[in-house]
């Protein structure tokens, strides 16, 4: 998920549990234990709604435990049992290469500072609009990038995180897809990606399209169908559109506050925002191109001006009528980012009541969601499935 998240920048015995249910996740990987969560039907083949509902979204991998985008947080959430893992956050680089970065700034998420032979690389861009300084992925050559190790990015609410800073390199979308055949093999069961293409125009107008260096790879690797075990999803729909027409991959729309508008609506003088989007007419048209969306979960429940939830919006039954999945996002543990009545405390690294968080949320009848800690998620599924 993108930059366009809501809510996104903003201990005790509960948190020790969960971080022991994610070191017997990774001890289970040691032992050639399949994950913890066995995603029944979800075999190649099995297609999109196969999938366990509510699906449980491993963000970024594990990124409540491991530095977000690397083997280490990716290989986490299938240990943990994600049912899928998204797996890259997709940006250029300077070759043409695709790898996986939160953002193509990366000066936040990578040792890049540290590095003086690139002092010279630190610029400001605008970057859908926004004045952005530091390092860009598309001023690198992938040989330079992979000189590089990730870094935690929001390490005040994650300092546990920063244990692992520069352990993990950056990987490519390829070196993903490998990954994904490997890990199939090794578990036994269908392993589910979930990349998304991040900031589409931008790079378009750099001479980097994204989409079609994209579907070149999935044709590679034989996953360009309507069958295969790959989700991709933009924030921007004309991407959206585009890919569409280069493969068959089940695509999702995302969708940021409802007050925005996607960027290539911007650049195209496009007035609509996204509370048009959600709309019955938005969704149909959404649904011509597209499987499913993933809304921020405030445009699912929305919350009142002291952050506590309110009723639910028909977003859920909307987009249900007209044959689209929701997968929205992006449920954390972490107080600063729940609902305030479900917060426990003032420290910006505690855990609040999640589990209360996630009935709420279920409650709706999403079929999915995506989320920092996998292990938390699938127990919540649990709870609520009886």
């Amino acid at each position: 998920m993108g930059t366009q998240e809501s809510n996104e920048e903003t201990s005790g015995t509960g948190r020790r549990a969960l971080l022991g249910a994610a070191v017997l996740g990774a001890g289970g990987a040691v032992l050639g234990m399949s994950g913890t969560a066995r995603a029944d039907g979800t075999r190649h083949g099995g297609g999109l709604r196969s999938l366990p509902k509510p699906t449980i979204i491993g963000h970024r991998g594990a990124s409540g435990y491991r530095p977000e985008h690397t083997f280490g947080s990716y290989q986490l959430a299938l240990d943990l049992g994600a049912d899928i893992v998204e797996a890259g956050d997709l940006v250029p680089t300077k070759d043409g290469h695709l790898v996986c970065r939160h953002e193509p700034e990366i000066g936040g998420t990578t040792d890049v500072a540290d590095h003086p032979e690139f002092a010279g690389r630190k610029t400001t861009k605008l970057l859908d609009g926004v004045s952005t300084t530091g390092w860009f992925t598309e001023d690198f050559t992938l040989a330079e990038l992979k000189t590089l190790r990730a870094v935690e990015r929001i390490p005040a609410n994650r300092p546990h995180n920063t244990l692992y800073n520069g352990r993990w390199e950056i990987p490519t979308f390829e070196e993903v897809l490998r990954w994904q055949d490997e890990q199939t093999r090794r578990r036994g069961r269908q392993v589910w990606i979930y990349p998304e293409l991040k900031h589409p125009t931008y790079f378009r107008r750099q001479g980097l399209p994204l989409e079609e260096r994209v579907a070149k790879l999935l044709r590679k690797h034989r996953k360009d169908r309507r069958t295969s075990p790959v989700i991709l999803q933009s924030f921007e729909p004309t991407s959206v559109q585009r890919l569409h027409k280069l493969v068959d991959s089940p695509l999702v729309v995302l969708l940021s506050s409802a007050n925005s508008r996607p960027w290539d609506f911007v650049e195209t003088g496009d007035p609509r925002t996204v509370a048009d989007l959600v709309k019955p007419a938005g969704l149909r048209e959404i649904a011509s191109y597209a499987q499913g969306i993933g809304p921020t979960l405030d445009l699912v429940v929305p919350r009142d001006a002291q952050g506590n939830l309110t009723r639910p919006t028909t977003l859920v039954s909307d987009a249900h009528k007209v044959g689209l999945i929701l997968h929205p996002y992006t449920m954390r543990n972490e107080n600063p980012f729940l609902p305030a009545n479900f917060r426990k405390g003032a420290d910006a690294d505690a855990y609040g009541d999640v589990f209360g968080a996630y009935k709420a949320y279920f409650a709706t009848g999403i079929d999915g969601v995506f989320t920092d800690q996998p292990d938390t998620g699938l127990l919540a599924r649990e709870d609520f499935n009886g």
